[in-house]
């Protein structure tokens, strides 16, 4: 075999092998508009939950500076807030508004070690002087192909949908 062939042969492996890797998991937020007399912009955490194990994967946290409120988003805290520390795992951010926000998940890196299996993507949200409200997302990793996943919050979230694809 010639020496070009070979090293040809090697880089298309690696090519196919980093394009196998690089599934695609976004997510929209819808943040309803409310008529109330104190709104505060909520603070939301995400994170994955692997059905079987009950592993926690963070993958994100909006939030503003009164790191104080993070408590009341109480599961993320109990399952992976309180033993982090500034900067916190995953895509971290401000607060958003009402409204529908997009966050692309598919760079982090702790995708690409995620072992296969059923999972939950979950979605809390909190707000001061509001609710607390956490919606769950079943999916399965590897995506086999375009998927999308979608559940209503009742309160604090509206519309809250998982897109995934190989």
């Amino acid at each position: 075999m010639r020496p070009w062939l070979s090293l040809f042969a090697a880089l298309f492996a690696g090519v196919a092998a980093a394009n196998a890797a690089a599934a695609e998991l976004r997510l929209e937020v819808e943040i309803p508009r409310m008529a109330v007399a104190e709104y505060h912009a909520p603070y939301l955490a995400f994170w994955l939950k692997h059905a079987d194990s009950g592993e926690i994967v963070p993958l994100g946290l909006w939030y503003d500076d009164q790191e104080k409120w993070l408590k009341d988003l109480r599961l993320w805290w109990r399952r992976t807030g309180r033993g982090q520390s500034r900067p916190y795992d995953g895509l971290t951010g401000a607060t958003r508004r009402p409204g529908t926000h997009s966050v692309d998940f598919s760079e982090l890196p702790a995708l690409s070690d995620l072992p296969e299996g059923d999972y939950q993507l979950v979605v809390e949200a909190a707000r001061e002087v509001g609710g607390r409200e956490v919606v769950r997302l079943p999916f399965q990793w590897p995506a086999t192909g375009n998927k999308t996943v979608r559940a209503d919050g009742e309160q604090e979230l509206g519309r809250v949908q998982l897109r995934l694809a190989p």
